[in-house]
Parts: C-alpha cells; sequence; structure tokens
C-alpha cells in the first residue's frame, strides 16, 4: 500500500487503537542525491552561521565538490628512428628503460626464453616475441631496438610493436624485472651483468686504453645506431668485440669494424694487430644457413635479382 493510502487512514487507525503496519514507499537515494543533499545542508548551516536567510541555489551546488574532478592525462611520445640494419628500428619512449639496478648499459633477448629467465625478465620483451617476424629485443638505456626477419614488412610490424610499447607504459608495468636466479627458467642471453668496457684493476694499460678508446669514440656512434659494443678480451695483438642490437646484425657491421674500430685502435695504440669480431654458436650457424641460402638465390635468379641491405633511410626498400 502506497504512502499517500494509508495517510487518510492513520488518524482513524490510531483512535481505535487498532494495530497496524504502515506501507511505505521508500526512493532509495543515489549517491549524486545523498552528495547534493549533504551540501545543501551545509551550505544552509553557513547561511545561518553568517545571518543570512537566503536559500542556497543549484547555480552554488554545482560549484562545489559536486563538480567533477579533472583527472590530468599524460600524453604518451614515442619516437621511432630508421637505423642502418633495414631489419631494426630504435623505439625512443622518452623515459628510461633499464632500471637503475642494472649494471650493464644494455640487455638483449635473442628467443622467447631469454624474457623468461634470470636475472632480468622482460614482459615486453615476451610480448613483442608472439609479433610474427621479430628476431630480438634490445633494451638499451632509454631506447628499444627490435629487430625483424628480413621477409616480414614494417608495415605489419611496426604498429603492433608500437602498440605494445604504448599498453606497457600506460600499464605502469616494468619493462625489466629483476630476480633471483633460482626463481627464473635458467640464464638468458640478456645476462649481462656489468658493463664490459669498464676498467678492472687487474687490467693491463693497453687494455685499459683499448676500452677508453671504444667508450668515448665507438660506443655513442653505436647506441645512436640502435646497438652496443661488447669487449671480450685482448689476445696476441687481437681486440675482440661483438656488436649488439642493429649492429648485430647489419650487413655494414665487418665495415665498421674493419674500416672504423680497428683503423682507430691501431693509430692510438701500437700493440694492436686487428680486430675479430666475436660471434655466438647459433649466431655462427645461422650466419652460415643465411650465406647458403643468399648463394642458392644467387645461382637460380642472378646477383642482380638478390637485394642487399640498405641504409639509413631506406627503411623498408632495399636496392639491389
Amino acid at each position: 500500500m502506497a504512502l499517500k493510502d494509508t495517510s487518510r487512514q492513520l488518524p482513524r487507525l490510531l483512535k481505535a487503537g487498532t494495530r497496524s503496519t504502515l506501507l511505505v514507499e521508500t526512493i532509495r537515494p543515489t549517491p549524486k542525491l545523498q552528495a547534493i543533499a549533504l551540501q545543501s545542508r551545509s551550505l544552509t548551516t553557513g547561511l545561518r552561521q553568517n545571518g543570512s536567510s537566503s536559500r542556497p541555489t543549484l547555480a552554488n551546488i554545482s560549484k562545489g565538490s559536486l563538480a567533477v574532478p579533472v583527472v590530468p592525462r599524460r600524453t604518451l611520445f614515442i619516437q621511432t628512428e630508421p637505423t642502418p640494419n633495414a631489419d631494426a628500428l630504435k623505439f625512443k619512449p622518452n623515459q628510461r628503460i633499464l632500471p637503475e639496478e642494472v649494471k650493464a648499459t644494455f640487455l638483449e633477448y635473442l628467443s622467447p626464453r631469454d624474457t623468461l629467465a634470470a636475472p632480468h625478465p622482460s614482459p615486453l620483451a615476451g610480448q613483442l616475441f608472439s609479433v610474427d617476424g621479430i628476431t630480438s629485443v634490445f633494451y638499451g638505456s632509454d631506447y628499444i631496438t627490435v629487430s625483424k626477419d628480413s621477409s616480414a614488412d614494417w608495415a605489419h610490424v611496426k604498429p603492433e610493436v608500437f602498440s605494445l610499447i604504448t599498453e606497457a607504459i600506460s600499464s605502469g608495468q616494468p619493462f625489466v624485472k629483476s630476480v633471483e636466479r633460482g626463481e627464473g627458467s635458467g640464464v638468458g642471453t640478456a645476462d649481462s651483468s656489468a658493463d664490459s668496457l669498464s676498467i678492472l684493476d687487474d687490467d693491463s694499460e693497453t687494455v685499459q686504453m683499448i676500452k677508453e678508446l671504444l667508450e668515448t669514440r665507438v660506443r655513442p656512434a653505436i647506441q645512436e645506431d640502435g646497438g652496443d659494443i661488447e669487449f671480450r678480451g685482448f689476445e696476441d695483438g687481437w681486440v675482440k668485440l661483438k656488436l649488439r642490437g642493429a649492429c648485430r646484425t647489419c650487413d655494414s657491421s665487418t665495415v665498421t669494424l674493419r674500416n672504423g674500430i680497428e683503423s682507430m685502435l691501431q693509430h692510438y695504440i701500437e700493440d694492436v694487430k686487428g680486430v675479430d669480431q666475436v660471434m655466438d654458436q647459433e649466431e655462427t650457424i645461422a650466419m652460415h644457413e643465411f650465406a647458403k641460402f643468399e648463394e642458392k638465390l644467387r645461382q637460380q635468379k642472378g646477383p642482380a635479382e638478390v637485394a642487399g641491405t640498405g641504409g639509413k633511410g631506406t627503411l623498408d626498400t632495399a636496392e639491389a
């Protein structure tokens, strides 16, 4: 029974002393109505204290706590840059990529398994490997270099990579995690516990000079191209180096080592006879297989039909 039906009968029921239940339709106030009521009460109390008899208006209420708060939104800027390697792109999200606890200047993931391995697993790198054609993910201090298979097209790969990086930044998840070795599934390629160019106490004078030249003259240029360099040793006058990131699979890496790094080291250090590029076992096998495949293509189509690797500015095309 509604309130309007029982209100007329209420005096008669009370006089007769009859017990009855009063059924009242109640309206549950919404949070917005509750806020309006509270604001109205506070405004009325304030007006009474000030001696004013005017009633609060909706205009006064709307200026109070009922106004919708404006949540600041951060605009994401992710800059992309081509590299001398046509199969590698550099992404710069305008924020630090490597956490402070990582001593090395880079981390590199060459397989999905590496993204799960201790001591530095990376959820983002694992997601990037789910994109068809991605072959490696490289983290510099403030940039990400993504390399793809030569058969993949950047027109299809780049939007997916861009979307995943944007999601990772928006969600606030760390690009790299640091875990104990027992927590991971093994030791991955990304295990770079220290910077190989750091000068150690037991380094000879020649090795110290080599590291200093590589750090000051070589590394900045290679990092600009989306890669990095590792010092692997100095034996019998030969400097053993390993290129990383975009420079690892670049066709011009040999030219960089011979004409650039080797010439500079020999100019400043008389003990240096030359530079050797160190490759892991998997890389050596891959290089041999690629050489066989390229030779087979030359025999079938001729040298003019086999495309080479373009340089900077030739992102989606390759000249013969």
